[in-house]
């Protein structure tokens, strides 16, 4: 298939890659050109412009950083002039487009209000399992999306992960804050646990082998309990995404009328974090900011 994959960072580049290694054909564009001109030597067409980059292809991807940007990108709302009119209105009929960014489950089901007005299909298909998982092409790939177009979508998405269609239009959105709230949450309980045995005397390295396979035992633990006590906070899902993930949370839990108390909790150490100025790290380096808060 002929796909324009649009925004390729830290989860965009690897993902692209998988679908240039499943056959298809890919072209590339991001607002940093030098992000998107590695792809070149994987095969990739790269372009200057977003608009450019859709034109003739029958899928696009948008991996943008959030609702704003992926708004940006295919309406040009709030846009830089290169880019001004947006790629929707380059679109060929009945294309499909599938955004993989974490956005508002109310953007999303305006998105695909707007592009059914094109007639272009539309799916929301966030992603969990950080760069490792994109590297790997084994993503949990959570799709929102009318039963006609995640028939489209899946099989495309097998290239990147695991899709597993959720609902219509928004659903996998809801899904991804389901996602957050869990990783989110988790990651605060796994720095606090590691410093607790850690500040009493026990080996926190020891303590976290000893808690793998019970009932504590988590791909968190394993993976970012690992990072926490190798001091690795190069960042995969930085903080500050993370931050504006819970936000979203918290937001649609209160529209719907329902108290979330851990991911308050979680997003309130988060925030700190942030102040604190390490938003640009990785979200495990929370247990960074909790063991040395004073620096």
């Amino acid at each position: 298939m002929k796909i324009a994959f649009l925004a390729t960072g830290i989860m965009g580049a690897p993902m692209a890659r998988n679908l240039l290694k499943a056959g298809h054909s890919v072209a590339a564009w991001n607002r940093t050109p030098e992000k998107a001109r590695a792809l070149a030597a994987d095969g990739a067409e790269v372009f200057a412009a977003a608009a450019a980059a859709v034109c003739g292809r029958e899928c696009v991807f948008v991996m943008a950083s959030d609702g704003p940007a992926c708004d940006a990108i295919l309406f040009g709302e709030n846009n830089s002039a290169e880019n001004s009119a947006g790629v929707a209105e380059r679109l060929e009929s009945g294309g499909l487009v599938i955004v993989c960014a974490s956005i508002p489950p109310e953007t999303a089901r305006a998105q695909a209000r707007r592009l059914a007005e094109r007639r272009a299909g539309y799916a929301d298909a966030p992603v969990s399992g950080g760069e490792k998982g994109a590297r790997a092409a084994t993503l949990a790939v959570m799709v929102g999306a009318s039963e006609a177009d995640a028939a489209r979508a899946i099989p495309i998405l097998r290239a990147v992960g695991n899709p597993v269609h959720v609902g219509p239009a928004g659903s996998g959105q809801l899904a991804k804050l389901a996602n957050q709230a869990i990783v989110g949450a988790t990651i605060a309980a796994v720095a606090e646990a590691l410093l607790l045995a850690e500040k009493g005397g026990a080996n926190p390295r020891q303590v976290r082998a000893a808690l793998l396979g019970g009932f504590a035992d988590s791909a968190i633990l394993r993976q970012h309990g690992e990072r926490m006590l190798d001091g690795d906070f190069a960042p995969g899902g930085p903080a500050k995404y993370q931050l504006k993930d819970l936000k979203t949370v918290l937001a649609e839990a209160e529209a719907v009328g329902l108290r979330m108390p851990c991911v308050w909790a979680a997003a309130r150490a988060f925030s700190q974090m942030i102040d604190a100025g390490m938003g640009g790290l990785d979200h495990g380096a929370l247990y960074k900011f909790m063991r040395e808060p004073a620096r």
